[in-house]
């Protein structure tokens, strides 16, 4: 029997995922199973133990072409995410076992259905995914955490690149996708703050990153010279070693907090106030905090015309860089504060 997954999606959602290919391996050793990826984040999933095969797409493929990539010999398909145009060609090119969510009018495409809303957001996404396989006749149990396979070569050349900076060493990554995101001009003082208190830093973020952190920050003072700023210069499996040979990495609700958790190396998570962001569902899976501010949650962000616009500035640069260092010095199961 031949299972794919499938969610082309970012990196921390298929990140997310692979808790459904472990526990799919342990309930049917002998199935082999295939991972529908973006492009983009098909780096992470290399090297998976529970993964016979990574396919991809780019977004930009016309339906033949999906329709052909669902006939590869697939035997069912589990939507981890009902992407309405990939079950569209799934129904098209006639897979047998066509696994979706039950509540969407586009849901007659699957011929089993899971009808279990998570706009309630009252589990982790890991979670809701594993229970997908509920699809197929399977009840897994209890989730494990994900975890990512790094070559040890992958992981030589990760330390090789920190190698000089003091420890602990800590990964700032101020990008990502959320709707709102703590000012670069915060990530910019942390990185000053942990310096002065003899903490190793390493900037990290794509390249379009790098120009918003450079032109954010022209007016400012440099950062220390012993700041290593890796920003625009790292492929995903590079940054993957660059964060397992870390001590903490301080982020978003975003792809690097779920690499590092995945990694077992702790987090500093900065969570914005909006419910489709709560923790019980988003938090990466390991070690150390998330911070939340406080303030009421709120449906989604309505920008200055939120009374509590700066939700995020109320995370203070002395409050993360305290959580920084207890967390590199004594890394212990993640927990949520409310700041």
């Amino acid at each position: 029997m031949k299972v794919l997954l499938v969610r082309p999606d970012g990196i921390g959602d298929e990140i997310l995922c692979l808790p459904v290919a472990s526990a799919l391996r342990r309930l049917l050793p002998d199935v082999k199973i295939a991972f529908l990826s973006s492009d983009y984040a098909s780096p992470v999933l290399a090297h998976h133990p529970d993964l016979d095969e990574v396919w991809t797409v780019t977004g930009r493929e016309s339906l033949g072409e999906l329709v052909s990539l669902f006939r590869r010999d697939v035997d069912a398909v589990v939507f981890l995410k009902p992407f309405k145009r990939l079950m569209w060609a799934a129904f098209l090119a006639r897979v047998p076992i066509r696994v979706a969510t039950g509540y969407r009018w586009y849901s007659v495409l699957a011929n089993r259905r899971v009808y279990e809303h998570r706009k309630d957001f009252s589990k982790h996404e890991t979670v809701y995914n594993v229970g997908m396989l509920a699809g197929l006749g399977l009840q897994p149990g209890i989730v494990a955490p994900a975890s990512l396979v790094l070559t040890d070569e992958e992981r030589t050349k990760g330390q090789e690149r920190l190698r000089g900076l003091p420890m602990p060493r800590v990964v700032l990554h101020p990008g990502g996708f959320a709707a709102r995101r703590w000012r670069v001009e915060h990530y910019h003082a942390l990185a000053q703050e942990l310096h002065r208190k003899g903490v190793g830093v390493v900037l990290t973020g794509n390249q379009a990153e790098a120009e918003m952190f450079t032109e954010q920050m022209t007016s400012a003072a440099p950062l220390p010279g012993a700041v290593l700023n890796l920003m625009g210069q790292l492929s995903v499996r590079e940054l993957m070693g660059v964060i397992a040979a870390s001590h903490a990495v301080v982020s978003g609700a975003t792809g690097p907090a779920h690499i590092a958790a995945a990694c077992a190396v702790p987090n500093v998570s900065l969570f914005d106030p909006r419910r489709n962001n709560l923790p019980t569902r988003w938090q990466p899976l390991g070690k150390g905090v998330v911070l939340r501010p406080d303030v009421p949650t709120c449906e989604k962000c309505i920008y200055e015309a939120c009374p509590y616009w700066d939700c995020l500035d109320r995370l203070t640069v002395e409050t993360v860089a305290q959580q920084v260092l207890q967390v590199a010095a004594d890394p212990s199961p993640l927990k949520v504060l409310h700041v």
